[in-house]
Formats: C-alpha cells, sequence, structure tokens
C-alpha cells in the first residue's frame, strides 16, 4: 500500500526548485516559488490528496473530472529535423503531480528489474533520481554480458515506437492500483493524465519528473514478462538491448519482446531495429561511447553537474573548473562545425562548460556557437547552447565579455528566426536576452507578445519588461489585468515591485480580485490557498 505523506511534496517542490518543473524548457520563477514555499504548497497538496481519498470533497472521481488543470503544449526541436510536444503544467499541480509520483516510484522500486537502469530511484533529495544509472552506464552493463563471448552470439538493439505518446492510461491506472489497492491514487493520476491530454486516453506529458517515473512503472511489468521467459535484456527508458546466442534466438526474443509490448498497446519501432553481431555491437557501443576519439573523450567522460547548495560548492566549483585545463574546448568546437552532422552530446557538453572557461575563451566559444553561419548546424542544441550563454551572461565573472555576447544575441532575430518559431526556443531565447534592453530587442520582445498564441511565450516577454523596468509595457499590460492568462498575471504582479509606488498602488487596487483569479478549484475556505502562497512570496522575492 503507497503511503502518500506530506515529505513527498516537499521533497518534489525542492527538486523543482533545483531542476526546474520541465527539463526541456528553461528555468521558469515559478520554480523559485515552488521552492521558497515548499512547507505551505505540500501543506496544501497534502490536504488535497486526503479530502479526495476520504470523501470529504464528495465523490471523488467527478471531483477530479470537475478539476480545470492549467497545462501548456508546446513544441520542441527533436534532433536536426524533427519535433516533439513538451507540457508546461500549472505550478500547483506539477508540484501535486510529482509529490504523487514520488510515492509511487518508492512503491515501484523494489518491484523493477536491476536490469533496467533508467529513472532508478535516489534514497536521498533533492534530486528523484540515482545519477550514477546513466545511459552510459547501461552500455557498459551491456558490455559486462557473459554471453557476448560466445561464438554465435548476437545483439539486439531496439526501442519502443513513441514510448511516451502511446502510454495507454487506463492500463497504467491498473498497474498504480496493483501497487496502492483500495486507494483513489491511481484514480486521481488517471484524471490528470486525461487532463492534460485534453481528454484523451493516452500519453504522458514531457518534460517532468512524474511521467518519467510513471513511464518505468508501465515497463516495470513488460519487463518482468522478459525475464520470465529467460531474455538476457537491458532497458534504458524506452532503448532495449537483448543478447542471444544465435540468429534464430533472436528472432524469437524479438518475438517475446513484441508480445510483451503488445499486451500494453506498445510496439517496436522497425525502422530502429538491428541485429549486430557480437563483435560489430562491441566495437559499435565503443563507437556510441566516444573510445578511440582522444579529442572527444575526455569532455564525454566528464560528469558536469554542480549543486550550488552543496555544503563545499566552492571547492566542488574550482575543481571541476580545473578539469578542464586539459580540454581544448575551441579545437573540439571547430571539428563539431565542420561535422556534416555535429555530435549533440558533445555540443551539449561544450555548452555546459562554458560557464567554467575564461572570459577570453567564453567570448571566443560564444562567437562561433552564435556565429549566424554556425547556428543552423547547431540547431539541434539550441537549448543548451542558450543554456551555456545563458550561465555566462548572468555571471559578473564574465561582465567583460557582455556586450560582446549582448551583440551577438541581438543578430539572432534577423538572421536566425526560422530558430525561434518552436516555443521552446524562443523562450530559452528570452531568457538571455532579458538582462539588457537594446531597442533591437524592445522591438522584438513586443512583437512576440503582441503576435504568440503561446501564454509561456507572453509571460517570458512580461519578465523581459520587469528586467528592464520598461514602466510603458508594465502600465498597458496592468490596464489589461482581467485579460491576462493567470501565468501572465503571476508574472505580471512580481514585475510591479520593479516599478515604485506604480507597482504598489497597482497591487494595492488588484490584491482583492486575487483569490477569485488564482483559485484552483480545490479552496476549502481556510486562510492558505495558491493565491495567498503566492502573495506572500513575491513581498520576499529578488
Amino acid at each position: 500500500m503507497i503511503k502518500v505523506d506530506k515529505e513527498h511534496f516537499v521533497r518534489a517542490a525542492f527538486e523543482i526548485g533545483q531542476s526546474g518543473d520541465n527539463d526541456t524548457l528553461p528555468y521558469d520563477l515559478d520554480s523559485a516559488f515552488i521552492k521558497d514555499k515548499a512547507t505551505d504548497l505540500a501543506a496544501l497538496c497534502l490536504a488535497l490528496f486526503h479530502s479526495v481519498e476520504t470523501g470529504a470533497v464528495g465523490k471523488p472521481a467527478p471531483f477530479m473530472n470537475g478539476l480545470a488543470i492549467g497545462a501548456e503544449r508546446l513544441l520542441v526541436p527533436s534532433g536536426s529535423h524533427g519535433f516533439r510536444i513538451t507540457t508546461k503544467i500549472h505550478p500547483f499541480w506539477n508540484l501535486y503531480l510529482n509529490g504523487l509520483g514520488l510515492a509511487i516510484a518508492e512503491a515501484n522500486e523494489t518491484e523493477r528489474s536491476p536490469r533496467a537502469h533508467s529513472y532508478r530511484l535516489a534514497t536521498q533529495g533533492p534530486g528523484f533520481f540515482d545519477r550514477t544509472r546513466s545511459w552510459r552506464a547501461y552500455k557498459l552493463a551491456t558490455l559486462d554480458e557473459a554471453g557476448l563471448e560466445e561464438e554465435r552470439a548476437v545483439v539486439i538493439q531496439t526501442d519502443v515506437s513513441s514510448f511516451y505518446e502511446h502510454i495507454y492510461h487506463h492500463r497504467l491506472e491498473n498497474i498504480v492500483k496493483d501497487l496502492s489497492p483500495g486507494s483513489t491514487l491511481a484514480m486521481q493520476i488517471d484524471r490528470i493524465l486525461s487532463k492534460l491530454a485534453s481528454g484523451r486516453s493516452f500519453g504522458l506529458p514531457v518534460g517532468g519528473q512524474c511521467a518519467r517515473i510513471l513511464a518505468e512503472v508501465m515497463m516495470t511489468p513488460i519487463d518482468r514478462s522478459l525475464t520470465d521467459v529467460g531474455l538476457v535484456w537491458h532497458r534504458y527508458v524506452d532503448d532495449y538491448t537483448l543478447i542471444c546466442r544465435s540468429r534464430q534466438d533472436a528472432y524469437k526474443a524479438l518475438s517475446e519482446l513484441s508480445h510483451a509490448l503488445a499486451d500494453y498497446g506498445l510496439s517496436l519501432n522497425r525502422s530502429k531495429t538491428t541485429i549486430l553481431s557480437a563483435k560489430h555491437y562491441k566495437d559499435f557501443v565503443s563507437a556510441q561511447l566516444g573510445e578511440g576519439e582522444d579529442s572527444s573523450l575526455a569532455l564525454r567522460e566528464l560528469d558536469l553537474h554542480f549543486d550550488p547548495y552543496s555544503d563545499n560548492a566552492s571547492a566542488e566549483y574550482e575543481k571541476l573548473k580545473q578539469s578542464f585545463e586539459k580540454i581544448d574546448i575551441s579545437f573540439l568546437l571547430d571539428l563539431e562545425r565542420e561535422k556534416s552532422q555535429p555530435d549533440a552530446f558533445v555540443l551539449a557538453q561544450i555548452g555546459r562548460a562554458l560557464k567554467f572557461q575564461e572570459p577570453a575563451s567564453a567570448a571566443q566559444l560564444c562567437a562561433t556557437l552564435l556565429d549566424p553561419n554556425n547556428l543552423d548546424s547547431f540547431r539541434a542544441s539550441w537549448s543548451k547552447i542558450m543554456r551555456g550563454v545563458y550561465a555566462v551572461r548572468s555571471n559578473d565573472e564574465f561582465a567583460l565579455i557582455f556586450a560582446a555576447i549582448d551583440a551577438l544575441l541581438d543578430r539572432i532575430p534577423a538572421t536566425g528566426a526560422h530558430l525561434l518559431v518552436p516555443e521552446a526556443n524562443m523562450l530559452h531565447f528570452l531568457r538571455a536576452i532579458r538582462f539588457v534592453r537594446t531597442d533591437t530587442r524592445g522591438i522584438f520582445v513586443r512583437q512576440t507578445y503582441d503576435a504568440t498564441a503561446s501564454a509561456s511565450v507572453r509571460r517570458a516577454c512580461i519578465d523581459c519588461w520587469r528586467h528592464w523596468a520598461d514602466r510603458s509595457n508594465f502600465t498597458r499590460l496592468r490596464n489589461q489585468w482581467q485579460n491576462l492568462g493567470t501565468g501572465e498575471q503571476r508574472m505580471l504582479w512580481l514585475a510591479a515591485g520593479a516599478f515604485g509606488d506604480e507597482g504598489v498602488k497597482t497591487r494595492d487596487q488588484l490584491r482583492g480580485s486575487l483569490a477569485q483569479v488564482w483559485q484552483l478549484g480545490i479552496e476549502s475556505g481556510s486562510p492558505g490557498t495558491f493565491a495567498t502562497c503566492y502573495e506572500d512570496w513575491v513581498k520576499h522575492a529578488v
């Protein structure tokens, strides 16, 4: 039986505060709000869960059906040519979903096979998952299988077709029910997922931690089926590696895997299914992991995780910075620039490494990354590049190169407008330009705000005006308060702090409407609500 308690929501709040609400999108200020008000919001979440669980709100299913759960679907690049949809969820509901997900993960972890390598639960937070259980560790584990040494051994590499999109809510609900019989937990998850999928009965919201947990919950009985029939397998999310004694056994193994997936409405991606000899597989994995490429191996293997809240943060930062002294990042970037299809992982590592460079080196790297002639080739790594540029532009240690970076960024709307069409790309770009206003940016942000259909993009535009203390746009939006979405209203409420007496008067005039316009439909008359938590947080927000 799953026990949902306050600590699940507290840990979820701190995880959101550390990592953001969606890993495909830039860090949102709502994530800082969730972290700072973790205790109060966790209490609201727990109260809601118990109210539904005990029937205090009436019949649980109709109550959940009646909730309005705010979310927005945004376009995110996937590879050089493809796109996928990510889901930006209202901060409260994202916290609630992640807290429930954490409770489910704790119950499911003991059911999982050690051959399932992805998103293994960490014993301590704030992060949910064990970072040592990486894709690289998964690949290395396959090489340790004794069966690879057999003379006729072959290896199957395959993956599940459109995995997150095809997960059927009702089958997932039944698996969660098995973990927590008699509880409304499974029903609550099912109803929230249905709301996020616009009433459809399939698909998980890409980008958040709960989706990862629920995907692993769905795969647990499938994994068990493979073990029961005697297959030698390893899995990372939707990627399977099966080790077989012969090609005949490989054909049977694919049949077993296909049957196991079909029982849950899933299927294999035929275009990505390959059968290799053991020797060719070893060579292939060596190439995947960068072995033999001395120029990029050190960068590939470098763990760039840095926790600024660590007890020993300064020493860890300096150690990580020193690790780059042996790596010629500029040389590696030049190599990627010459390739017809740059290595997305190497570019991602370079983006992460920017903040650990000396200012002159960082300026040179940014100039190459943001060069109009290179941007299109690097488009698959846009988010990682923009995160790296933001990390440099937000750090006063790089103040000498701020002007150069700003000039590079200001060229992008004219030379790379097509790259800003996906909403996720636009959000990363708006975050990178919010530090200082130029005429080019002023025009661009105003035109973007007026033209976009995305509430998240409009919210990011307001954040730019907040940083620039742009009084004319603040006044214009204040006069349109009733027509703004709740996300825009929250950002405008925060922005009011940048406008002195006018901001104070604005808050005084609008305060009486907050309880109504920001209500979630779960308010019980008690003084603690999402609206009061946010209003109190803004009083102390910088």
